[in-house]
C-alpha cells in the first residue's frame, strides 16, 4: 500500500496546483492514504473551514498543521468538530483540537501523528516524550503509524527519526518549504525525509514575494510578507509501506514544476 503526503500548501496558487495534479497523482500512484500538510494554505498562514473542505472534497483524507495553526481565527470554531484535520500534539494542554487521526481504509488503517520542534521555534512541550505517548497509544490499533513532524532544525527531524525508528511506519519534515534530496528508509524500517518541501510559488522566496523578504535581510526592518503569485510547484511524497509489519519499503519524492514536468 502507499501513502501519498502533499508538503505545505501555500497561498492560493498551492491549494490551485494541488487542486489540478491530485487528480493525476491518484491516477498514476494509487495511493492508500492521502495526507497533506495544510497551515500555510489561507493567504500563506493558517487554514479555514472552506479550504479544508475544498481538500477533503478533492481527496485529501487527513490535513495537518504547524505553527501557524491558529494564524486563522475561524480555526477555533471547527477544529474541534473535524478529526480529519490535527495540529501539532505538543501544544500545552488546553489548546483546541488534537495531535492524531486515523484513516480508515478497506486495505488497513493509518495513524497520522502531528508535532512541532523546539528548535528555533516557540518552546512548546516536548515533541520527543509526545511522540512516546501518541505511538504506544497507536500501536494499539495499528502498525502504520506516520509522522509529520513540523520543525526547523535538521538535526531534530533526523533526531526525531532515529528516535522512532522501528515504531513508525515514517518520519516526513514539513516547515521549511524546500525539499530535501535524503529520502531513506533507516535501518528497523521507518522512512525518513527531512523536508517533503512545499506546494506554492516556485518564483518567490519560501512562497513569499522574494522583494520584501530581501529588504527584511537588507534592513532588519518590519515588512509585510504576502504570497507570491504564479507560476507554482508543488511537493510531495509517496511512501510505500508494509501492510503486515508497518514499515516503509521506499521513499520516491515528486517535485513538479516548469523544470520537472509531471508524467503519467
Amino acid at each position: 500500500m502507499k501513502l501519498l503526503f502533499i508538503g505545505d500548501i501555500m497561498g492560493s496558487p498551492g491549494r490551485e496546483i494541488v487542486k489540478n495534479y491530485l487528480p493525476m497523482l491518484k491516477r498514476k500512484y494509487q495511493p492508500t492514504f492521502i495526507v497533506a500538510n495544510g497551515e500555510n494554505s489561507a493567504h500563506g498562514r493558517g487554514i479555514t473551514e472552506k479550504i479544508a473542505k475544498e481538500l477533503f472534497d478533492g481527496g485529501v483524507h487527513a490535513i495537518t498543521l504547524g505553527n501557524h495553526a491558529w494564524d486563522q481565527r475561524d480555526i477555533y470554531e471547527f477544529i474541534d468538530s473535524e478529526p480529519r484535520l490535527i495540529r501539532p500534539a505538543n501544544f500545552p494542554q488546553g489548546a483546541p483540537g488534537s495531535g492524531i487521526t486515523y484513516v480508515k481504509q478497506s486495505e488497513g488503517e493509518l495513524a497520522v501523528i502531528n508535532l512541532q520542534g523546539r528548535t528555533f521555534l516557540p518552546p512548546l512541550d516536548c515533541p520527543f516524550q509526545m511522540a512516546d505517548t501518541l505511538v504506544e497509544q497507536a500501536r494499539k490499533r495499528t502498525k502504520l503509524i506516520f509522522v509529520d513532524f513540523h520543525a526547523e532544525a535538521t538535526s531534530e527531524k533526523q533526531a526525531m527519526a532515529w528516535y522512532l525508528d522501528g515504531r513508525v511506519s515514517a518520519v516526513v519534515g514539513t516547515h521549511t518549504h524546500v525539499q530535501t534530496a535524503d529520502e531513506r528508509v533507516l535501518p528497523q524500517g521507518t522512512g525518513f525525509l527531512c523536508d517533503v518541501g512545499m506546494c506554492g510559488p516556485s518564483n518567490g522566496i519560501l512562497g513569499m514575494e522574494r522583494e520584501a523578504v530581501i529588504r527584511k535581510f537588507l534592513t532588519q526592518l518590519p515588512e509585510r510578507f504576502e504570497v507570491a503569485p504564479d507560476p507554482a510547484q508543488l511537493n510531495a511524497v509517496v511512501i510505500t509501506l508494509d501492510k503486515t509489519t508497518g514499515h516503509a519499503k521506499k521513499l520516491e519524492r515528486i517535485r513538479i514544476d516548469s523544470d520537472h514536468l509531471f508524467m503519467e
